[in-house]
């Protein structure tokens, strides 16, 4: 926490002597706002250790005085806590602070600003229950922000509390439908940790644009797919890539491979043919082996057998000769199917003579 946070977070003296006037906290003698104004003034100098020990002093000489003594006690402890932050000790800090709203005379509006101070003071010091235990204390006075909300709810993340994370990631996409990437990542994270993966899915599309970068769109598309929603997922990427967002050798790839997931196997094998003829994707026999393997699925008969015949010529395989050999007897190409099953045959596949022999 920077020292101008503390600051601003930490209300001088003097503000909070004559603050919640309605709620008459006890009257204040001169000589001690004057001293806390004096000790505000230095804190906001840097002066961390001076103002940290007159502060501690004064608030254990005074804690057992009356009741003016006491709100003093508190505010004291309110600038030893400021001192504490600002020096990065933020344990201590928060133990001020606890201190301080632990005083009876102190109005509830401040102890609750003290309240909620001393829960990012916790958190900050790693101590991520206790900090969590006075956030919910403090939500069930104040509504809170946005900012307050997606805090919790990381908190309770980081205590796999994932059914209450999700809970308050809800109330903070409410005010917040747009979150930035980090807050995105983190609502599909508790959502599908708290087994909610149509919520996390929805957040992360509802925040999907030509300014999300393509983590977020892989991330959705993946998503998708892990939920069994293939077309959704090729939709995605779809989108995504005629942003131009997702580009490139491996992701013109996994697009393909998702329409052929998808059920929609002429479109990769179209995106496929295209990407080998202008080179966008280098002719490989791998690439040739996933054309033909899309035009079968896609059930195109004429393209699919030219295909598989380019992938067995490549790679002379009797494997590949066989399989041409099956799919083309299949689909009534016997004049082509005797043809491949003798090359099968004289490039060491076991080919039965009745498959050689047919007419």
């Amino acid at each position: 926490m920077t020292l101008r946070a503390v600051i601003r977070l930490i209300a001088c003296a003097a503000m909070l002597a004559s603050a919640s006037a309605a709620a008459d906290p006890p009257a204040l003698s001169g000589d001690i706002i004057a001293d806390l104004e004096q000790l505000q003034r230095q804190l906001q100098q840097g002066g961390h250790d001076g103002v940290g020990e007159r502060a501690r002093t004064q608030a254990l000489r005074l804690e057992g005085g009356n009741v003016a003594d006491r709100w003093a006690s508190a505010l004291y402890r309110q600038l030893a806590a400021g001192a504490e932050a600002g020096a990065g000790r933020h344990e201590a800090a928060a133990e001020h602070l606890r201190q301080a709203r632990s005083t009876q005379e102190a109005p509830q509006p401040q102890r609750d600003r003290w309240l909620r101070e001393e829960a990012r003071l916790r958190l900050a010091a790693g101590q991520t229950e206790e900090a969590v235990t006075l956030w919910l204390d403090w939500h069930q006075r104040h509504s809170g922000s946005a900012d307050d909300r997606w805090r919790l709810a990381r908190a309770l993340a980081e205590l796999e509390r994932w059914d209450e994370a999700a809970d308050w990631v809800e109330r903070a996409l409410a005010d917040d439908p747009n979150p930035n990437e980090r807050r995105q990542a983190l609502a599909s994270t508790v959502f599908q940790r708290a087994g909610r993966g149509e919520q996390a899915l929805a957040s992360l599309e509802a925040a999907l644009n030509a300014q999300a970068g393509p983590a977020a769109w892989r991330r959705a598309a993946a998503m998708a797919q892990g939920l069994g929603e293939a077309e959704r997922a090729a939709a995605i990427w779809e989108a995504g890539w005629r942003l131009g967002v997702l580009a490139g050798e491996e992701d013109l790839r996994q697009r393909i491979e998702l329409h052929l997931v998808a059920g929609t196997p002429a479109r990769a094998a179209e995106y496929l043919e295209a990407a080998l003829t202008d080179e966008t994707l280098p002719d490989t026999l791998e690439h040739r082996r996933l054309l033909a393997r899309a035009w079968e699925e896609a059930r195109d008969r004429a393209q699919a057998l030219e295909a598989w015949r380019t992938v067995a010529e490549q790679n002379n395989s009797g494997k590949d000769w066989q399989r041409l050999g099956l799919l083309a007897h299949a689909w009534g190409r016997l004049e082509l199917a005797q043809e491949a099953m003798q090359q099968a045959a004289a490039h060491g596949a076991e080919v039965d003579p009745r498959w050689i022999s047919t007419r």
